[in-house]
């Protein structure tokens, strides 16, 4: 049988079944569609690819998703390091914004960060900034998959005006982009603190009308917390509760100061976890409750939040020290195993963004995005468990080969969609920029 594409591995992890890991296998992809996954003997038989490539001592994987970023802020990049997160936010990070922040930067900032995700295996992200539709397109360019944040926050900038003025905009791109088949779309609102009870209550009736999912930092912070309660009387999950928004599409980005009661809360209503581990570190805004949320039923995916609070694009991080610090704090070593951390990066996000049917694990029938790992370097020596190495060992340096839907954007390391020192020099360009006004 033609088929355009066959991928054969050392290794193949679907994710799903969890904890299956074949060996000697091929993944069969017509146009953008995995079609078959079998041992590479079957395949010779079955099969005569447009395409074949072999990758000896590699892991293939599904793509990984990035539940949490801010994709333009790469251009943010270590401006204001080592500071509490209300200090850093609103005596630099705000300030830069208002005086740079537009359509080109987060054009450029979101090209840069496309490209770093890319070589890092990451197929598909989960973004909230302004400016969504330069973030879209370059998304587009790279060929990555997107969900693209309809940001809704109390206060204007260069974006827009007003709440009317965030909606309209953020509206009109989703019914340009909706048939896209690598964009997505969430309702964004920034925070608790930072939108109003009537601003939820319109993000509410979006997000009902055209379903889709709401994606919102919660419980980052005690300050958060204490200011929630001196304002409206009320924990801010509480107050959301309040307002209906918690449900199935409800996705909490960080969750880190969660009492028993609120744990329960995520779980008995179908929300979602964006754990951020690295940023909640950097930002000292503490460690989340990982091992507890996961006991309680809550479906949890794994963000990086942008360059600026983390300050890398980079989801190995983010499996490993996720798993690392979940056993740290619960004292227990079997906590957050390595397959449930791959989990959490892959099928557990593209639950939380209502994707499942699509990416996330590779099964006859989803969309061909993949991520070849090579496990035979140094670092990687032994390899008893590939899971276990992908997760504890490997890092995006290992990442060789990327395709989404089926089209090759990552060849032997090198992006074939974006052009790299066209972008580094656009980087550079704006670093300047930055630091010039700050002199």
């Amino acid at each position: 049988m033609l088929v355009d594409l066959r991928i054969d591995a050392t290794w193949v992890v679907p994710v799903r079944p969890e904890g299956v890991v074949l060996k000697d296998h091929a993944v069969i992809v017509q146009a953008d569609r995995i079609v078959d996954v079998l041992s590479s003997v079957e395949a010779d038989a079955r099969y005569q690819p447009a395409t074949q490539r072999r990758l000896s001592g590699c892991v293939l994987l599904p793509g990984l998703i990035n539940l949490h970023t801010h994709a333009a802020m790469t251009l943010l990049r270590g401006l204001a390091d080592d500071l509490p997160l209300m200090a850093w936010l609103q005596e630099h990070i705000w300030p830069a914004e208002r005086r740079w922040v537009s359509r080109e930067f987060v054009l450029d900032g979101s090209r840069l960060a496309c490209l770093e995700m890319l070589k890092g295996g990451i197929t598909c992200f989960n973004d909230m900034y302004f400016f969504p539709e330069a973030t879209v397109q370059a998304a587009i360019e790279a060929g990555q998959r997107v969900a693209a944040g309809i940001i809704v926050i109390d206060f204007p900038s260069n974006y827009a005006a007003d709440l009317d003025g965030y909606l309209d905009k953020g509206l009109a791109l989703r019914d340009a982009m909706r048939h896209h088949p690598l964009v997505s779309f969430c309702m964004a609102p920034h925070a608790p603190y930072s939108t109003s009870d009537r601003s939820l209550e319109k993000v509410l009736v979006y997000a009902k009308q055209l379903d889709l999912p709401i994606h919102m930092h919660v419980h980052e912070t005690d300050a958060e917390i204490r200011q929630g309660i001196e304002r409206h009387g009320l924990r801010p999950l509480a107050r959301l509760r309040q307002l209906g928004l918690l449900g199935p599409d409800f996705i909490a980005v960080h969750a880190v100061h969660l009492l028993d009661e609120e744990m329960e809360l995520l779980a008995e209503y179908g929300c979602h976890v964006a754990h951020c581990p690295s940023s909640n570190l950097k930002l000292a805004s503490g460690i989340a409750p990982l091992a507890d949320l996961l006991a309680k039923g809550a479906n949890v995916g794994l963000g990086t939040d942008g360059a600026a609070s983390n300050n890398r694009l980079d989801c190995w991080q983010e499996m490993r020290l996720a798993a690392l610090l979940a056993k740290g704090v619960s004292a227990r070593p079997e906590s957050v195993p390595a397959r449930q951390a791959l989990r959490m990066a892959t099928l557990d996000a593209a639950r939380a963004l209502g994707l499942e049917a699509k990416i996330g694990s590779i099964e006859i029938g989803k969309q061909a995005d993949l991520v070849a790992v090579d496990l035979s370097s140094i670092h990687n020596q032994p390899c008893f468990d590939p899971v276990s190495q992908l997760v504890y060992s490997a890092g995006r340096e290992d990442v060789t080969h990327v395709w989404i839907a089926g089209r090759e954007v990552v060849r032997d390391r090198c992006c074939l969609t974006l052009d790299e020192a066209d972008i580094l020099s656009r980087a550079q360009h704006w670093g300047g920029q930055v630091t010039g006004s700050r002199e």
